[in-house]
């Protein structure tokens, strides 16, 4: 399987993981025309969540969310921050999160809320 495959399947595992714990999805894959991308954007108990999605077929080379780092972060709050500016009726409380899945059966799913407070 590519790796665009993994990441994509990775995703909407991520999603569905999502919507089950009460999360409404309102962007999938939303990209801001100089900064990135950024997975899922979603709002939950009235806040406005961005969602990096980490996925990995073993955990051969580590754990898929060891490869979210300093410069990752800085690339996802810029985009965050396009992303609030240009909806600006989301809620005001914000929040960088991740999930982390190893596609097993059944899958490993981490969530891991807040990884950055400063947003």
């Amino acid at each position: 399987m590519e790796s665009s495959d993994v990441g994509r399947l990775g995703e909407g595992i991520a999603a569905g993981y999502l919507v089950k714990r009460g999360y409404k999805i309102l962007a999938r894959n939303w990209r801001s025309r100089r900064w990135g991308e950024i997975d899922i954007v979603a709002e939950h108990q009235n806040r406005l969540v961005f969602i990096e999605v980490k996925t990995r077929s073993t955990k051969s080379v580590g754990e898929p969310f060891e490869s979210i780092n300093y410069y990752k972060v800085r690339s996802l709050l810029r985009t965050a921050k396009i992303f609030k500016a240009e909806n600006p009726n989301t809620p005001e409380q914000l929040s960088l999160d991740a999930i982390s899945i190893v596609l097993s059966s059944p899958p490993d799913i981490e969530y891991f809320e807040n990884i950055y407070q400063e947003i």
